[in-house]
């Protein structure tokens, strides 16, 4: 799609020639989403591709994945056997259900800024508790886990001229045991339910709800709960409200297939690896 109301496009190379954000602007990384459409309330891009942020990095006890870092290139991580949970990160990119074409563009952070319940990069990186690195338009700094990060339908917690940095993904996360359940009401339909539990050496359980809410909840456990510990407190931690609905499928329906994907991982990890 041909954006014919842009009349300039500013490549800033480090944060201080970021230019002042006025009303018109738009952060462009990949770019997937915003020439998908007409934009005719913009007028200029700021393309964050001449920053130059390294994709993917292992700082310390952290993996921080760029804002601009492409599905591709997070696809393509090589990593560690003792990565036992990265096995995630292969199935939620293919739960984007895009072409290679897409894969070598769409950004990890702009799967996280759009905020759809479905984005995949969002029950990554919420699931693996991931730390969002804001910048703000002031020149300030702000850090918020991934799943306070989102709010809701397309919604979240930027403020104009506010920019997504990094997500810093604590290592440890990527050590725990994992169990990925997704599902979609057609066969190469957009997520209706996207679940991830996972257990730590002490045996608690993390389990992360996507898709068929509105924004990423997580539960958690001292140690693997029962089948009707982990349904009492699905349906007393989840208000009704919070399930999605739109063409991709009913509240009702993504409320049932959360219990049953929440069971499924509970029967998972209750087995001895």
């Amino acid at each position: 799609m041909d954006l014919n109301t842009i009349r300039d496009v500013a490549r800033p190379r480090t944060r201080a020639q970021l230019p002042v954000w006025t009303a018109g602007d738009a952060w462009l990384a990949g770019g997937t989403w915003l020439f998908s459409e007409p934009q005719t309330h913009l007028n200029r891009l700021i393309d964050l591709t001449d920053l130059k942020w390294p994709a993917l990095t292992v700082d310390g006890d952290h993996l921080s994945i760029a804002a601009t870092c492409t599905v591709a290139q997070l696809d393509g991580l090589a990593f560690p056997p003792d990565w036992i949970a990265a096995p995630l990160i292969n199935q939620c990119c293919r739960a984007f259900l895009a072409s290679f074409k897409i894969w070598k563009t769409a950004t990890v952070g702009g799967n996280i800024c759009m905020s759809l319940p479905a984005g995949p990069m969002i029950s990554l990186t919420s699931a693996l508790d991931g730390i969002c690195t804001i910048w703000r338009a002031d020149g300030g700094e702000h850090r918020i886990p991934v799943a306070d990060f989102v709010t809701g339908n397309q919604r979240n917690v930027l403020a104009a001229g506010d920019l997504l940095r990094q997500v810093d993904i604590p290592l440890a996360a990527l050590r725990r045991r994992s169990a990925f359940r997704q599902i979609s009401l057609t066969p190469v339909g957009r997520s209706a339910a996207l679940l991830i539990g996972s257990i730590d050496g002490n045996g608690a359980l993390s389990l992360t709800v996507t898709a068929s809410t509105v924004r990423p909840i997580k539960l958690s456990f001292a140690d693997l709960p029962g089948r009707e510990e982990l349904r009492n407190a699905i349906l007393q931690q989840i208000p009704e409200a919070a399930y999605h609905a739109d063409v991709h499928g009913k509240p009702m329906w993504r409320k049932h297939m959360t219990l049953r994907l929440a069971e499924e991982i509970r029967s998972e990890l209750a087995t001895d690896p």
